[in-house]
């Protein structure tokens, strides 16, 4: 059996309805208990269509997600992330966010907050990774990052990284398709 293919690129809206989401992921993605329809309704790409997403694929399934949200004209955002269970811990959320980052730096973004609950250890131990300021406030933490100004050096590192995860799935695409069943 091959290794499983990873890679981070940009996804659609629609396929973080493809993640598989237990119980406790759901609840700390959410803030609470959801359904599959709310996640439906919550993918279709009618909502916050100013939303730009980063994915991260192994052989082609989407099994993390980064949001980059912006909140009005304020050069603020806010960052959510879906990762399934067994990719937690594993480096995800890292890859996620320093994309998540790089995208808010080259779109004017100064500052991005990312709240979760006050028990998702994981999601404030990659917020303090990239220096966030964490927030305590009744059963949730908000962290704040503060992004830099963009360079023609960032707009580089973000277009070479699209265009690598483009030509991966590309690859990935045409190896499967090849392959005799």
């Amino acid at each position: 059996m091959a290794a499983p293919s990873a890679s981070c690129g940009s996804a659609n809206r629609s396929s973080i309805a493809n993640i598989c989401f237990d119980a406790e992921s759901r609840r700390n993605r959410f803030g609470g208990a959801v359904s599959d329809e709310l996640i439906r309704k919550y993918s279709e790409p009618s909502t916050l269509p100013d939303a730009v997403i980063h994915g991260f694929f192994v052989d082609g399934a989407m099994r993390g997600a980064a949001e980059l949200r912006p909140l009005g004209s304020g050069g603020e955002a806010e960052a959510a992330f879906s990762i399934e269970t067994a990719w937690q811990s594993h480096g995800v959320g890292t890859a996620l966010l320093e994309r998540t980052l790089l995208a808010a730096r080259n779109r004017q973004i100064k500052l991005l907050h990312m709240t979760c609950l006050a028990e998702n250890q994981r999601m404030q131990q990659l917020a303090l990774k990239f220096d966030a300021e964490l927030t305590f406030d009744f059963g949730s933490v908000v962290g704040e990052v503060e992004a830099p100004h963009p360079t023609p050096m960032s707009m580089m590192r973000e277009f070479v990284a699209d265009g690598t995860g483009f030509a991966t799935a590309m690859l990935d695409v045409q190896s499967r398709l090849l392959t005799p069943a």
